[in-house]
């Protein structure tokens, strides 16, 4: 799964420790799912979404091996 998260960040000048605090998680987790070692729950994905005032699509699109 690609995902747009870092941009979405930076757009926002957050980091990625000011992310996890958003959301509930930690610094780590973020940096894992930036750099697609790590596939967010749907809850996870929802709420992330919410921070950046988006879809869930906008920022979490399938690969076709998914």
């Amino acid at each position: 799964m690609k995902n747009l998260l870092k941009v979405e960040r930076a757009k926002l000048n957050l980091t990625q420790q000011q992310l996890a605090d958003k959301v509930g998680v930690s610094r780590q987790t973020i940096n894992s799912i930036e750099a697609e070692r790590y596939v967010p729950s749907t809850v996870l994905s929802l709420k992330i979404s919410d921070v950046f005032n988006t879809t869930v699509n906008a920022i979490f699109t399938l690969e076709a091996d998914d």
